[in-house]
């Protein structure tokens, strides 16, 4: 799997986001500190008070509190309440969701040094250039004119390890003066130490933050030691023995709230129209924070318009990863998403997402005309046409010898996208047999050629999508009392309950849901007295009342569903002992 990721330089992004909002008809920014919500006689939020006590009205509102919810920072013995460094916390918006019921709990994260990247003896560190021509991220981004900058690697020492293990009394993580938990995928340079103590290295990407700020980001030396052991610490690393710390690095704890608080549309279960997305749904890094202010800020918008709200699945999208494992299963550390958590991901790849999400964007209305017009003319005629004229140019083994592709001699003619499948075969060795084939675009050609070379995979993953689907299409009822569902036991009947899975499929992904139990929740729904169709309509999600008023009905191609409906027949009290 191929994941892109790139350095961009902090104030041209700024900018470029400012100028986009700009251009937004009808958006007003006003800037504020957040400190409580305003709620209407019906629970439902109307608003957000902010701290020099203006009032904002509302139809929704999406909170993304990053780690200003209670912050407190950590360098050493040092304790500051701050959002992020010289920021304030947001304290009020904590008080407002514990008065509301909101199950809330405490993360920590961590963040390097910043070092002035004059001071740093470049000679003997190993360069790490960028992709020459760097891939743009965007499908209508025809190239990168940004100037580009590489990044240097370096790496810690035993002296390094020594000097911390001998202040790790002073830091909070070890200290006890933090006991919040603290991502397991990007632990602190203490905890690489202490739990990789047969390491005598660890890696240190050197980034720059920007095209005209020499301010380097060590990645990799994660820390809340005190100030003088950081600085000490850098005079043990290759290249960094002069280096000037800007910044010390620290470790914030936050306030977040249990994700199982939310339906998948991320609105939350106790506050109609409030929506979560960040931090403060236990997750962490930019990426993740991103794709949940996409779905909050659309969905908030939707339910403000009157609409149906908008729910990818895990089939989808890895935002559908994402939503999906923090509601139904929750988190107790900083969540990160990796390629390994979606079982789909050899159709969840990145040259394909605009196909498969510039439709639902366009559909919903929040794809730019320029964009619609770029993807339309990619898929119609261009990628379209060129697969089936893939499929259409054909060859027999002799015709292919001649231009020397062997293949079986078997007398069964080949066409160009079943020899793409074949190793050491692309386009480019097909032009010469098919010349026409040499006046596609780059980015059609290596669409083809990823799907022809995984077209086997891809067909075995669809068929699982399939049944996943089905499994996904048999809802529960949002108002489902686990109470009086026969032969759980208390333990399942607690996770269900808290976690209010939206669907059969997502009641089997709950850690320690059995089959049975399955079985059980299956049975009790369908007496349920209305059986309404099982297909789910697209972009409807569980908080919508559409939803809300739908029961339950099985879908036998389901193998789930199946093995349910086969149970289903079985005795209460059989279910029950295997629950």
């Amino acid at each position: 799997m191929r994941g892109p990721r790139a350095q961009a330089d902090r104030k041209l992004y700024r900018k470029a986001v400012g100028e986009l909002l700009e251009e937004v008809p009808g958006l007003e920014i006003a800037e504020g500190a957040a400190e409580d919500l305003e709620l209407g006689r019906d629970g439902r939020v109307c608003g957000v008070t902010l701290g020099d006590g203006r009032h904002c009205t509302a139809g929704s509102v999406v909170l993304t509190t990053g780690t200003f919810l209670g912050g407190l920072i950590h360098i050493g013995e040092e304790k500051i309440p701050a959002g992020r460094a010289g920021e304030k916390p947001c304290l009020g918006l904590s008080r407002t969701l514990a008065r509301q019921g909101f199950a809330l709990g405490r993360l920590k994260t961590g963040t390097p040094p910043r070092l002035g990247g004059r001071t740093i003896d470049w000679a003997g560190l190993d360069i790490q250039p960028g992709d020459d021509p760097p891939p743009p991220f965007s499908f209508i981004t025809d190239r990168i004119t940004t100037p580009q900058v590489a990044c240097h690697i370096t790496t810690t020492t035993p002296a390094t390890h020594a000097l911390i293990r001998a202040n790790l009394g002073r830091s909070p993580m070890y200290s006890g003066q933090i006991a919040s938990v603290g991502p397991r995928y990007c632990p602190s340079i203490e905890d690489k130490v202490v739990r990789f103590a047969e390491r005598e290295r660890h890696q240190i990407f050197l980034e720059p933050e920007g095209l005209d700020d020499d301010t380097i980001y060590p990645n990799g030396i994660s820390t809340s030691l005190p100030r003088e052991v950081q600085e000490a610490l850098l005079k043990t690393i290759p290249g960094l023995e002069r280096a000037v710390m800007r910044r010390p690095g620290y470790a914030i704890e936050y306030d977040f709230v249990d994700p199982r608080e939310l339906y998948p549309s991320l609105e939350t279960r106790r506050v109609p129209g409030l929506y979560l997305a960040g931090q403060i749904n236990g997750t962490t890094g930019y990426e993740e924070a991103a794709a949940q202010g996409l779905v909050a800020g659309l969905n908030a918008a939707l339910a403000a318009a009157g609409s149906e709200p908008l729910v990818l699945d895990r089939a989808d999208a890895y935002i559908g990863v994402l939503i999906d494992d923090l509601v139904t299963r929750g988190t107790s550390e900083p969540y990160r998403m990796f390629t390994s958590r979606a079982e789909y991901r050899l159709v969840l790849r990145a040259d394909n997402a605009d196909q498969r999400l510039t439709p639902i964007g366009l559909q919903l209305g929040c794809i730019s005309a320029a964009r619609g017009e770029r993807f339309t003319a990619k898929m119609t005629p261009a990628l379209t046409r060129a697969r089936q004229r893939l499929a259409e140019l054909r060859m027999t083994p002799p015709a292919l010898a001649r231009h020397g592709i062997l293949v079986n001699a078997d007398g069964i003619t080949r066409s160009a996208a079943a020899l793409l499948a074949y190793p050491g075969i692309d386009l480019a060795r097909l032009v010469p047999v098919w010349p026409e084939l040499g006046a596609l675009t780059a980015e059609v050609a290596e669409q083809l050629e990823i799907d022809a070379r995984y077209a086997g995979y891809l067909e075995r993953q669809q068929k699982d999508i399939v049944s996943f689907r089905n499994d996904e299409a048999l809802l529960l009822p949002p108002d489902l009392d686990y109470a009086v569902v026969g032969s759980l036991s208390h333990e399942i009947r607690d996770k269900l309950a808290l976690a209010r899975p939206a669907t059969l499929g997502a009641a089997a992904r709950i850690s320690g849901v059995t089959p049975a139990a399955l079985v059980a929740l299956l049975k009790h729904v369908k007496r349920r007295p209305t059986i309404p169709s099982p297909t789910k309509p697209v972009g409807l999600g569980p908080s919508s009342p559409a939803v809300r008023e739908r029961s339950f009905a099985p879908n036998l191609s389901s193998p789930l569903s199946r093995c349910a409906e086969e149970g289903a027949e079985g005795s209460e009290a059989g279910a029950g002992e295997a629950a």
